[in-house]
């Protein structure tokens, strides 16, 4: 499990988070919604105990599985090494990895669909080949908790579409807590549980994304019109979130 207890965090006098409360257990999963500078990352950053806490306490295991939102791609490491990472909380301060560690590694780059690109550099891979690298590296930790700042933020859609079907199915196996933030409520649909939303004025909302990704909630998030849309996507039909901006041209 992963979560807040009464957090609160204040940047001088400004108070960025105020006593808030949510909790992921193991076989849940859940987005982190908000407008620019409300404290999405604070928050994630705060679960993470890299933010130290006003008031209030944090609740992580050891070791979370951490996915950033960006990497450096300027290191020429192989793909293999980049995961092989992922284990250096179990090797000690000198320690080098061992086969186990290695098989790890494998495992979470099968598990992601990536082992093609194992031996190859990270730094020679597209934006969503090193996202799913980041993954393989964070489920490699072994932790039954995964932490993803905004996965999708410099995806194009097609490898968004990836990213959220790999998340779904780590969640439809029930087996790990996770967390992540996104800018977009079609991310929490397709891939989460529960949905944390950082409104603009007032406390948190915090439960089930059906009710979180609805039209109200959303509309005082943004603050823009939106629209709850059914649609045919592949052999079945979805939901989808449609934000009605100003300065459309009519029909």
């Amino acid at each position: 499990m992963i979560g807040l207890e009464n957090a609160s965090v204040a940047f001088g006098k400004r108070t960025v988070l105020d006593k808030l409360n949510f909790n992921v257990p193991r076989g849940q999963c859940m987005a982190i919604l908000g407008p620019n500078g409300r404290g999405k990352t604070t928050a994630l950053r705060a679960m993470l105990g890299f933010q130290p806490l006003a008031s209030g306490s944090r609740v992580a295991p050891q070791v979370v599985g951490y996915v950033p939102q960006y990497a450096s791609a300027s290191q020429s490491y192989s793909v293999r090494e980049v995961v092989v990472m992922g284990r250096a909380t179990g090797l000690g301060l000198f320690g080098q990895p061992r086969l186990g560690d290695y098989a790890a590694a494998d495992s979470a780059l099968e598990r992601v669909g990536a082992e093609r690109f194992s031996g190859e550099r990270f730094d020679r891979l597209s934006g969503g080949e090193r996202q799913l690298v980041l993954l393989a590296r964070a489920l490699a930790t072994g932790s039954d908790v995964l932490v993803l700042d905004e996965p999708g933020s410099a995806l194009d859609l097609a490898n968004q579409q990836r990213l959220l079907v790999m998340l779904d199915g780590l969640r439809q196996q029930r087996d790990k807590a996770i967390v992540f933030t996104t800018h977009d409520p079609n991310h929490a649909l397709a891939a989460a549980d529960t949905a944390l939303l950082m409104m603009p004025d007032g406390p948190a909302l915090f439960g089930p994304v059906e009710e979180m990704i609805a039209p109200a909630p959303l509309e005082a998030l943004y603050g823009v019109p939106m629209r709850l849309v059914e649609m045919e996507a592949g052999k079945g039909r979805t939901r989808a979130v449609l934000p009605a901006f100003a300065g459309r041209r009519a029909a």
